[in-house]
């Protein structure tokens, strides 16, 4: 497979809704479970489960609480705008002991379900810009913070198993 070249600009609205639209879903068609990621521990279904989560939190299917106070959230938000990739060994300070067990029964199953989650999100980011939701690191997160946040994180889990690779 040939990697899909993308441009990374977090503060492009038009790149971030061609990745979730566009290149995201393509992306993850070329995903196997054989796969090894380039870094990191999680296998290719666990990766798709992990972004899955995301997807769910931002649209309010499942609710967290934050694990930080507001003033460390407050201070960790900044990520979000930083208009720089994730690093490559970033950990989640809330998964660093284990990742949740798996929930689907197979690659395919949640290749689908990623890609429902996709659309919903694009549709609730368009219908309803004015709604705030939890983030278990972030705090109380906008929509626009959602969709920075979410394009940097599948961004990190698609380089991860070297299935883009970015330009410029």
């Amino acid at each position: 497979m040939d990697q899909l070249n993308i441009i990374f600009d977090v503060d492009d609205e038009n790149l971030r809704n061609d990745l979730f639209n566009f290149t995201l879903p393509e992306a993850i068609e070329y995903l196997e479970g054989t796969m090894n990621p380039q870094w990191g521990q999680m296998t290719a279904q666990q990766m798709l489960e992990h972004l899955i989560w995301n997807f769910e939190i931002a649209t309010g299917k499942i609710t967290v609480s934050c694990g930080y106070p507001e003033a460390v959230s407050e201070r960790f938000k900044s990520f979000i705008f930083n208009n720089n990739p994730t690093p490559r060994e970033f950990k989640n300070p809330l998964l660093v002991n284990s990742l949740p067990a798996l929930r689907f029964e197979n690659l395919t199953a949640a290749r689908k379900e990623l890609n429902i989650g996709i659309k919903k999100f694009i549709e609730h980011y368009q219908s309803s810009s004015d709604i705030k939701r939890i983030h278990p690191v972030f705090g109380l997160l906008s929509m626009d913070e959602w969709h920075r946040n979410i394009y940097k994180h599948c961004i990190h889990h698609l380089l991860q198993f070297d299935l883009i690779c970015l330009n410029g």
